[in-house]
């Protein structure tokens, strides 16, 4: 299949899901709006009863950033700069306290309008009540309910608080987005009223904000005179103990001492740091010298004494001798008297090198027993020095308490002087953190109820309910009431549609209703069953035609009669009664309840010419089903039944055959063998097409098929508002019928 052919058979079907949509709603129409305009009518009464109520509105700018006199900010506790501010301010403008200071200054408890007399609810409530008691009189056994009765202070109180409800249920804070502007809405039947408490919410929220803005400033300056009264007394016993601690430590400047005695420690600290030095070098000599077996040029080895100066001077001495000995040798003799005069100031030299040394070794122990004596000098004056520096820091922590709890009850009085100073200077300066722009004015028209606007909805809105509503009843409705019905829900094709005929419910169709001229309609439409079966077996023309229905009560002995009568008007026709239960041709032709027929053919009981009755109207033979039988259904499976249809055949141009219901009893599977042709009857817009389904599928197990389905009793003038029929009736020409037809 193409995408164009796909395509095509898409919108085709959206076709008639639109015209199926649109023959519902125009089924329905008039109940439609009938509907709309029953609850039209009902909402404008209901409208019309209605008090109209007003709107006012007053515009208030509140203030983000307020004059600041002075730095008194967290004495008010909140912070304008944030969010959280602005909808603190509209919660306060909402809240119970303003609205009862609301109810208060323009006394609104006693306004009917507000506290409850002139409310229609409290009418209700009051019939209602006054009917549960009189209903309590009448029956004692009921529960009784106490009566409370309420003394004038009590009833003023709750006209108050009905006041304030009212009030807080009909306004509306309406923030003026990204602006510091916000509209005070109120609605009231009293468009005066509207006005002036819409004003009145502004102006209190301003004297409110005032009122608790000088209330926090007193309670801030008594507060503050307290805590200045407390914090005097505290700087005065913290300086009375810094000036005892100055008398009895006899301190004049204590900061200098204590630095004169870390300067003197400091000193002592490394003067003896010195002496522990010389006393470790003085300590080291004086042990090589005190060691045994040492030899004098071991000790003129030694580094302190090689480096001694006194020592040195000797060493240069010496080295000068030696150098003019050596000299000397060269030129004289060892006796030469130069050379015995260098030799002895060699030795002179060398012996005052000797004795040098010795005289230092002995002055090393002298130094170094100083050295101790003096290390042990400086340790003891160093303690001194510390004990007399730590008494003193002492003293100076102790002042420096003293000193800084003086300094911080100073600042606190400062600091808290100041506040009061401050404190006293706005206790007579008012700002206010908000303005009015717009005071509300009297309201010409009412806010509401728009009463064509609600007119107009309520008609709309229940002209679509009953649209919705015809749509739903349409699709929960499973009857068969179209052409598209029969081949969309029932899968068959549509042979003929019998319109209904005014008669009496208890009874049948007249019997000689076909042959009426006044009902041409029906006529033709038989007419047009008995086309429709000729063409549709027009290679082989069907002798034998079965007519059933799904259950009782939809028509098929009528179809069956009908549809004799219009083909005995071209060819001859035998109609045979095979429902041997409930039997009914034999009434409807006015024949004896003992009239034998199907039965007693088969028993064998009588002959064809006592059982086959001609009607003389129609010139149509008719075989009743004759008498009751215990077993019908053997007798319609047997072959003596089989034997006497295939004789009938043999004299008869067509012969039909009218069944029993295919819900109720197997009779009409069992004759459909015998026959030709299957016509399947369904009563419009009655039997479910679930039923008729089921009884359709019947005849398809056994391998039969159904010509068609007969569309009986359609209100012909109902399908022709919806056009449900137009198409199959303007195929064979019978849209247009005599304006002399009682068709309902």
């Amino acid at each position: 299949m193409t995408n164009d052919n796909l395509d095509s058979k898409i919108l085709d079907s959206e076709k008639i899901d639109f015209e199926q949509i649109w023959h519902s709603i125009n089924r329905y129409f008039w109940r439609i709006i009938l509907l709309a305009t029953l609850v039209t009518i009902l909402v404008a009464l209901i409208v019309i009863s209605m008090t109209p109520a007003y709107k006012a509105s007053t515009s208030l700018l509140i203030e983000s950033d307020q004059a600041k006199v002075t730095s008194i900010e967290e004495v008010y506790g909140l912070d304008s700069s944030k969010k959280e501010y602005f909808e603190t301010q509209y919660e306060i403008l909402r809240s119970r306290y303003l609205a009862e200071k609301v109810t208060e200054r323009l006394n609104l408890s006693a306004h009917p309008v507000f506290n409850g007399e002139n409310n229609k609810g409290a009418v209700y409530d009051n019939l209602v009540d006054s009917v549960k008691q009189q209903m309590r009189e009448w029956l004692p056994f009921l529960p009784q309910k106490e009566v409370d009765v309420l003394n004038p202070k009590q009833q003023e109180n709750v006209y108050f608080e009905t006041a304030v409800r009212n009030l807080m249920s009909n306004l509306s804070i309406m923030p003026v987005r990204k602006t510091q502007v916000v509209n005070i809405l109120f609605v009231s039947e009293d468009k005066e009223m509207a006005a002036i408490i819409a004003n009145t919410f502004a102006d209190l929220y301003i004297e409110t904000y005032l009122e608790a803005k000088l209330t926090m400033t007193a309670k801030a300056t008594s507060w503050l005179n307290d805590s200045l009264q407390g914090l005097k007394s505290k700087l005065d016993v913290s300086e009375k103990k810094l000036s005892e601690f100055y008398e009895t430590e006899q301190l004049v400047d204590i900061d200098g001492v204590v630095g004169l005695a870390a300067e003197e420690l400091q000193q002592r600290s490394e003067q003896l740091l010195k002496a522990q030095n010389n006393l470790k070098t003085n300590q080291a000599i004086f042990t090589q010298i005190n060691a045994k077996n040492v030899s004098m040029d071991e000790l003129s080895s030694l580094p302190e004494v090689i480096n001694h100066p006194s020592i040195q001077n000797v060493k240069r001495e010496e080295v000068l001798a030696n150098s003019k000995v050596s000299e000397l040798t060269e030129v004289y003799g060892p006796k030469h008297p130069k050379m015995i005069s260098a030799k002895a100031e060699l030795a002179s030299i060398q012996q005052s090198l000797n004795n040098q040394i010795r005289s230092l070794i002995s002055g090393v122990s002298s130094e170094y027993r100083i050295a101790i004596n003096k290390v042990n000098d400086l340790k003891n004056e160093v303690e001194i020095a510390k004990q007399e520096y730590r008494k003193l820091t002492s003293l100076e922590n102790k002042r420096r308490a003293l000193q800084r709890e003086v300094d911080i009850n100073q600042q606190l009085y400062n600091s808290f002087f100041t506040r009061l100073k401050e404190t006293s200077e706005l206790g007579g300066f008012e700002t206010a953190n908000a303005r009015v722009l717009d005071a509300a004015k009297v309201p010409r028209e009412p806010f509401k109820p728009k009463k064509s606007l609600i007119v107009g909805a309520a008609f709309a809105v229940s002209l679509m309910f009953g649209v919705i509503l015809a749509l739903v009843m349409d699709a929960l409705n499973r009857g068969i009431r179209s052409v598209e019905d029969v081949e969309r829900k029932l899968g068959q094709r549509m042979l003929g549609i019998i319109p209904w005929q005014p008669h009496k419910k208890s009874a049948n169709l007249s019997l000689r209703h076909f042959f009426n001229k006044e009902h041409h309609t029906f006529s033709e439409a038989v007419r047009t069953l008995r086309t429709s079966l000729q063409l549709l077996n027009i290679d082989k023309p069907s002798k034998t035609i079965l007519v059933t229905s799904s259950v009782p009560k939809e028509g098929k002995s009528t179809v069956s009669i009908n549809l004799a009568f219009a083909i005995g008007q071209l060819s001859k026709v035998l109609l045979i009664d095979t429902d041997l239960r409930k039997p009914s041709l034999a009434t409807q032709f006015d024949l004896p309840g003992f009239q034998p027929g199907v039965a007693n053919l088969v028993a064998g009981t009588h002959s064809i010419e006592e059982c086959i009755v001609t009607d003389e109207v129609s010139n149509v033979d008719v075989l009743c089903a004759g008498t009751i039988p215990p077993n019908p259904q053997e007798i319609l499976a047997s072959d003596k039944f089989k034997a006497l249809i295939r004789s009938f055949e043999a004299d008869y141009d067509h012969i039909i055959l009218d069944t029993a219901p295919t819900q109720a009893v197997s009779d009409a599977i069992v004759v459909s063998n015998l026959c030709d042709s299957v016509i399947y009857v369904v009563r419009a817009d009655s039997t479910s097409d679930k039923i008729i389904n089921l009884g359709l599928s019947r005849f398809l197990q056994i391998g039969h098929r159904v010509d068609g389905v007969v569309l009986n009793q359609v209100d012909l003038k109902k399908a022709g508002k919806s056009g449900e029929y137009s198409g199959f009736y303007d195929a064979y020409g019978y849209t247009t019928y005599e304006s002399g037809s009682k068709s309902v």
